[in-house]
Parts: C-alpha cells; structure tokens; sequence
C-alpha cells in the first residue's frame, strides 16, 4: 500500500465531508432511539462513547475514501471490523453473549494447550453430567464434581453475567489459576475454533493481568480472527465485495465475533467459502487448479465441523461450470471432495453427539432424538407444523434477529426492542443484497444451486435442532440468527436484480456510511442499555 501523507488524508477527510455529515446525522438519530428515562441521570458516559463512536466513523470514512478502489477495501474491512468490534468488546457486558461462559471455559481449557477437554467422569464410571429422571422437563439430579478442569477465575464470570466492569469489585483481582471442575466446556466443538480466544487468554495469564483481561483479550483475539477472515474473503471474491462486507458487519455479527463464542469462526469461515465459490464462478475458463480445489474444501470441512449442517457448502463444487476448471477430471475431483468432507463429517458427529451429554444439556429430560424421529414418522401433521414453523413465525424472529441481542442468563435481556433500527438495517439490507447495481449477474443454474445449498443447510439447522433440543411432541427448536448469517451472504447470489440504473461507485460510498452507522448504533444501544 502506498504511504499516505497528511496532505492525501486532508483531501480525503474533505472529499468524504458529505458522507461523515451523514453517518453523525445517522448514529445521532439511531442512538437517540435508543435512550431511555434512566439515561437522562448521568449522560457523561453515553456522551463519551457517542463522541468515541463518532470520531471512529468519520475516521474510517475518511480511510475508506483515502482507499477507494476494489482491490483495496479488504483492508478497510480490516480496519472497520477492529476499531468497531474492539469497542463492542470493552461495552459489551461481561458473559452477555449467548453461552459465552461455556465458550470461555473451553477457551481457557484451550490455553493450557488442552486441544481436547478431558472429561473427569470418565475416571469415576460417569458419563453424564444430569442423570435422568421422571421428575419433569428438566433433571434436577446433578453428579457433582464431575466436568472439566480449568481454573477457579471463570467463577468470576459466571457470577458476574451481564454486569459490566462499573457494577462489581473483582474484575480488579489478579486471576486466580487454582484448580477447578466446571461442567460444561463445549466439548463437541473443534479445538481450532478456540484457538484465537485461547491466544488472548494465555497473554492475559502470561503478562500476569487482571481478571477481566481473560474475557476482553479473549474476545479481542477472537476478533481479530474474524477480521482476518472477512478481510480475506472481501479480497478474494471478484464481485459483491460491498455486500458481504455489509453481512459480515451486520450488528448481530459484530456482537458475535466480539465474544468469545465460536459463532464467529462459524461465520467468518462461511463467509470466506462464499467469496471463494464466487471466484470459483467467475474464473476464467481453465483457470481453476487443483490447488483452488483443494483450499475451498478446507474452508468447507473446518466450516462443517464447527456446525455440521454447513457440510453441505461443499456442494457448491457441483455449481462452479466444469469448463472453469484447468484439469479434465473435475467432475471426479468434486464428488471425491465431497465423499471426503462427508466421511470426516460423519465420523466427527460420532465423536460430537454423544459429548452433549458431558454438559448442562443433560439435564433435558424430554429431549430424545430417536423417540423424536419416531414421533415424526407416527404423526406427519407434526413433520407439517415443523416445516410450516420454520418457514413463517421461526423466519420472522431469525429476520427481526440482525438487531437482536440477547444471551440466556435473563429473561430480562429481551426487554429492549429497537423497531427503528431495526427497520432501517432491513432496508438497507434488502436494497444492497438484491439491488446491489453490480453488472456481473450469475446463471440460472448458479441461482438455483446457491438456493438448494441454502434451503439444505437452512432446514437441516433446523432438522437437527428438533433433534437434540426439542423436547419430544415440541417445536421449542431453539434457533437464532447468528446460526444462519452465511447463508444471508448467498442472497445476492440468488436473488440479486439490477432494478435500477444506480452509479456503483456513489452506491458504494452510502453503503460504507450505512456498515458503519449500524455498527455504532450496536454500541450505542448496549451503552444505553447497561451504563
């Protein structure tokens, strides 16, 4: 990259003064839709951050504008997902995220360079962490002192969820490694999806730090990962860079990715494998070498074991014309790809299924696959009201879920609904996913494969839920839509139209502005919420 003097980022600050005018005219009416009676007390701290989110947008807009052009916007995805998500990191209560406490204790298991949790049961005959019982829905009939040895500091965090630092003590106390046995560590999930949160904690125990500095360099390497990754697939795919960045930065998203969670890993591979199966289709005839072959179905199987519904990317393969391909033999190289990722995926949910037990899901009395596919099988109006559900009221919540954050240690967590932001992220999203004026469009055959993959992993998602989370009889499923934003980078794929006869490069600059906008208005709203 060329060196940028203070002369090229005044020009550029001043070239771009329309756009930062109205990216602070945007944060400033999201962020005031945010606000409540409480916020009115002592504004100081919401003011701060308002000020912080402000000089990061026009700082940003001003680095896009000094860095406009397609081959260099990888590098502003980089830069925006950081700057943003390293202050959703810090804002974002303590274990707020989803699960985040079992993410974290399977992160610091990961940092002793424990690549695969140990199972204390297995010494004393105990398979399970809840035995089971007639006592109801769930078992209260728990084995103590079985789990997963880590260290007695993440108590910290399970006693102090959504509590951020200005409401308790001990986030000041040095981090305490005696040993301790938590239940539950995410056991069925690839080591390498902890792999970037293990780094940050170990710095944090290595330098010796706080407590706190577990979760927030847990978090930040985290997210320092998932920039990595979406900056490499912006760089790698040909067309629609605009959109998946602005997937890659839906709010929901960045509240992942700045988490310790591995739904980041989940989405940043599915979104790197989208870019490349794009390249793959846009390629010059006999362009394609083995080697483009073989990368791709790496991302597909690391994807797959992360969540093993998104195996089926592999398929994708099938779509990208045989014509692309250097070599002769692509049709057997595909379905070979294919076979492999399967066998290992098939093998791995051998592994992985029966872990669940190892954990707090134990304790879900009525939850059976077998009893649950044989309930399926005896009543087909149950098999009916699934595939209705999952195609109505459950795709309303995963659509209403891109400004949607919760986690499960309250139910007090759902209170806050934000109907403007939400409308206006939605919006936006409709017109940069389907208007999006880029002149490359894909052949049918493309649409209607990129739409079977989806429909695959979309309804299998679901399938498996009903499976290992439902109880049996219910559709309780479970679902939430961090499990399903890769596939809202396919969209531009298979339903993208260029309605209107929009200048890309104008086009281009307001979407920056809107990626942004949205991203504050998430830090914005958790300020307003928590502080």
């Amino acid at each position: 990259m060329n060196n940028i003097n203070f002369q090229d980022i005044k020009e550029a600050f001043l070239k771009s003064k329309k756009y930062w005018l109205i990216y602070l005219l945007l944060i400033t009416i999201m962020g005031l839709s945010t606000i409540s009676k409480r916020n009115f007390t002592d504004p100081s701290f919401e003011i701060l951050i308002f000020v912080i989110v402000a000089i990061f947008g026009i700082l940003s807009i001003t680095f896009y504008f000094s860095n406009n052009n397609k081959n260099e916007l990888h590098k502003v995805a980089f830069v925006i997902i950081i700057i943003f998500g390293i202050t959703a990191a810090l804002i974002v209560p303590i274990c707020d995220v989803s699960d985040e406490w079992e993410h974290l204790t399977r992160a610091e298991i990961t940092s002793q360079g424990v690549l695969i949790p140990h199972w204390t049961g297995d010494e004393v005959g105990i398979d399970r962490m809840y035995n089971e019982s007639n006592e109801g829905k769930y078992s209260s009939l728990l084995n103590p002192n079985v789990g997963f040895e880590t260290i007695q500091s993440l108590t910290f965090f399970t006693q102090n969820r959504e509590k951020t630092v200005f409401d308790i003590d001990g986030d000041t106390d040095k981090i305490d490694h005696t040993k301790f046995v938590d239940g539950s560590a995410f056991e069925q999930n690839p080591f390498f999806g902890y792999l970037p949160q293990a780094i940050g904690i170990f710095i944090a125990k290595l330098l010796d730090l706080n407590v706190i500095w577990i979760l927030w360099l847990g978090r930040i390497g985290n997210l320092i990962c998932y920039a990595t990754l979406i900056s490499l697939a912006v760089r790698k795919t040909p067309v629609l860079k605009m959109p998946l960045l602005a997937v890659a930065c839906i709010p929901i998203t960045i509240y992942q990715a700045a988490s310790v969670s591995i739904d980041s890993m989940i989405i940043g591979l599915g979104i790197l494998a989208i870019a490349y199966f794009i390249y793959m289709i846009k390629a010059d005839e006999k362009s394609i070498e083995l080697k483009d072959v073989a990368v791709f179905t790496v991302i597909c199987l690391l994807l797959g074991l992360c969540k093993l519904t998104y195996l089926a990317f592999i398929f994708m393969l099938l779509i990208v014309p045989r014509n692309n391909f250097a070599f002769e033999k692509a049709l057997p190289v595909s379905l070979g790809s294919i076979s492999i990722v399967a066998i290992i995926g098939i093998l791995w949910s051998r592994y992985s299924t029966p872990t669940l037990m190892h954990s707090w899901r134990s304790k879900l009395n009525w939850v059976s696959s077998s009893d649950q596919l044989s309930y399926l099988v005896h009543n087909p109006m149950f098999a009916w009201k699934f595939i209705t559900q999952i195609f109505t009221t459950d795709l309303a919540w995963m659509i209403y879920g891109v400004f949607n954050f919760f986690s499960a240690g309250s139910k007090y967590h759902y209170a806050n609904t934000y109907y403007l932001i939400t409308g206006m992220l939605l919006l936006f999203l409709l017109v940069i996913l389907v208007l999006y004026p880029e002149n490359n469009r894909f052949s049918k055959k493309t649409r209607l494969g990129s739409l079977l993959v989806l429909l695959i992993v979309y309804v299998g998602t679901c399938f498996v839920q009903l499976l290992t989370w439902s109880s049996v009889g219910y559709l309780q499923l479970g679902i939430n839509t961090r499990y399903f934003v890769p596939l809202i980078a396919l969209i531009p794929i298979i339903a993208a139209f260029k309605y209107f006869d929009w200048d890309k490069s104008r086009f281009d600059n307001y979407s920056i502005v809107f990626i942004l906008a949205f991203m504050a208005a998430l830090i914005l709203a958790f300020t307003t919420k928590y502080y």
